[in-house]
């Protein structure tokens, strides 16, 4: 994509870069590190996040969920904001992402199967126990990781403030 391109303009083929191919799987290092999400509005706190889960592998795998996946999961109306082509770009460029996917199912199960991590990684909002994927990662002798969280960094906060600062403040022209 050229930068003075729309935002449509990652529609369509531009995504087939984020589909998981045998190839595409083939070429990433082991021990591959995964982890997944909405990644909805990315901010610090995702980065750290996925800064971590990189030191703990030779490269690191992103699932996205598509939109109509996180509009039937936990994100609300309204939700995604930025839509799965534009969330996909901008977590393929971060340099700690050496692979990103889309994935179209409400939880990864399927895209984890092709991949098969040895390391599993998600936030500290989530327990091991509690996480299907962890099952699945254990059933190939994988291994799920919980990382730190940075409070006060989340996306629904991010959303809050947000809607907080319009709704005090005058209309200001975007």
């Amino acid at each position: 994509m050229l930068a003075n391109e729309p935002p449509s303009a990652l529609a369509g083929s531009t995504m087939s870069e984020f589909t998981p191919t045998a190839q595409r799987i083939a070429l990433l290092a082991r021990p591959l590190v995964f982890t997944n999400g909405v990644f909805d509005l990315l901010h610090a706190g995702h980065v750290m996040c996925l800064q971590e889960a990189r030191k703990l592998g030779a490269s690191l795998a992103v699932g996205i969920n598509s939109d109509a996946s996180a509009r039937r999961g936990n994100k609300g109306p309204g939700r995604p904001f930025n839509a799965e082509a534009h969330r996909c770009r901008v977590m393929a460029a971060l340099r700690c992402v050496d692979a990103v996917f889309l994935f179209g199912q409400d939880q990864p199960m399927e895209l984890m199967r092709l991949l098969r991590p040895e390391v599993y990684v998600k936030g500290s909002d989530y327990q091991v126990a509690t996480l299907p994927e962890a099952q699945l990662m254990a059933s190939w002798g994988g291994r799920t990781v919980i990382v730190p969280r940075v409070d006060g960094l989340s996306s629904s906060l991010l959303v809050n403030r947000i809607l907080a600062a319009h709704s005090t403040a005058p209309s200001h022209p975007l």
